[in-house]
């Protein structure tokens, strides 16, 4: 969104955001930082995914609807919004990552065109950029780092909104609690085995030792021990007690599927499941289809429309922006050929579309519907 127009006054100050609290050990996981909350795989694992599908993706520009829709080319901004040559997918994947780990997406606008709209956008750290808005006049004020930055200067896009406030909230850091219980669970597992949390065994004897004799009959068990695989042989009187941990228990298993489950879900319904983090369920080639659905209707679709309006607001009055999601529907073999079929023969379709959908070379005669009624192509089920 760009400031160029006076905005009406904010009548209440913003609230402080309550942070969780310090009494518990998790709570003490560090995630100031942005990349902090990535340690945790299912963390990095959602936000990647999201991102990943939203970059990915094919980029169109279109005017007009129906009869008069027609394709237009890509205007610079959407060939390379940052203009550092990385192209749209780097900066779309930042774009949506910043989004999904900060709720918000800040740049500074490099250079515009003679509309006024932005041709380049370079963007920020999300932890970099302070905003809010002036208690006199109710208009945007902008820091990054120790700069203040000029409010028709920096591009602000945002998600998770609140009212009366001027930033998206944070999904880290509003679930700091269950990232932070995920990263100490591992970290404990970690521990367990590295600084030897609990003793191989117990060496025993029914007589009182003093601490001298006790030091010397461990010396000497661990000598006989070291390096060896021969039979334990033990005097009259002593005894030895191996302790086995169960895994689950010295990792805290079940306690991290349970957590990477959670974290997954921050990003919405769908992502556990797709990722694997389920619990008491299984992926099967019946549902596969199915989740991929679900991910795109109830999780991934709410941030290509977001993408889409959002580079629709770059381009000049009457043009829009469209997201490819066929690229999405990634099916079988015979699946795809199936739909084919239906679209030929009911003429919605000309060869050459499918074809290049195929990615094969256009034909002669495939740019006109067929005028034989062909007959109908019976696949089986």
């Amino acid at each position: 969104m760009f400031f160029a127009r006076r905005e009406s006054r904010s009548i209440f100050p913003e609230p402080p955001i309550p942070r969780p609290s310090t009494a518990s050990v998790f709570s003490r996981v560090d995630l100031s930082q942005a990349e902090s909350s990535l340690q945790k795989v299912a963390v990095w694992s959602a936000v990647d995914l999201v991102a990943s599908l939203t970059s990915i993706l094919p980029i169109g520009v279109f005017e007009g609807e129906g009869s008069s829709k027609r394709q237009l080319p890509l205007p610079k901004v959407l060939e390379d919004p940052s203009g550092e040559g990385y192209g749209t997918e780097d900066w779309v994947y930042q774009y949506i990552a910043s989004l999904l780990l900060r709720g918000n997406t800040n740049g500074r606008v490099g250079a515009r065109d003679r509309i006024g709209n932005p041709t380049q956008i370079v963007l920020y750290h999300p932890d970099l950029v302070q905003g809010w808005r002036d208690l006199k006049t109710g208009l945007p004020q902008w820091r990054a780092g120790s700069e203040d930055v000029p409010a028709d200067e920096m591009w602000h896009q945002r998600a998770y909104v609140i009212p009366g406030r001027l930033m998206g909230l944070s999904p880290v850091r509003h679930h700091a609690t269950t990232i932070g219980l995920a990263i100490a669970a591992e970290r404990f597992g970690q521990q367990w085995f590295e600084d030897g949390a609990h003793p191989s065994g117990i060496l025993s004897n029914e007589q009182a030792l003093k601490p001298g004799q006790a030091a010397s009959a461990k010396e000497r068990f661990m000598a006989s021990m070291r390096g060896r695989r021969e039979p334990l042989v033990l005097g009259q009187g002593w005894k030895f007690q191996s302790i086995q941990v169960n895994p689950e228990e010295s990792q805290f298993l079940e306690t991290q599927k349970y957590t990477a489950a959670e974290c997954a879900r921050i990003y919405g319904p769908g992502v556990a499941e797709v990722l694997g983090y389920e619990s008491g369920g299984s992926m099967t080639y019946a549902n596969v289809e199915q989740r991929s659905l679900d991910l795109l209707t109830y999780s991934l679709d709410r941030w290509l429309v977001h993408t889409e309006r959002m580079f629709t607001r770059l381009l000049p009055p009457g043009q829009y922006v469209k997201l490819n999601r066929k690229a999405l529907a990634r099916t079988d073999l015979l699946t795809r050929f199936r739909a084919h079929a239906l679209a030929l023969q009911n003429r919605w379709m000309v060869a050459n579309e499918v074809r290049a959908e195929e990615d094969q070379a256009p034909v002669k005669w495939g740019d006109e519907p067929s005028t034989v009624n062909a007959p109908k192509v019976q696949i089986p089920d």
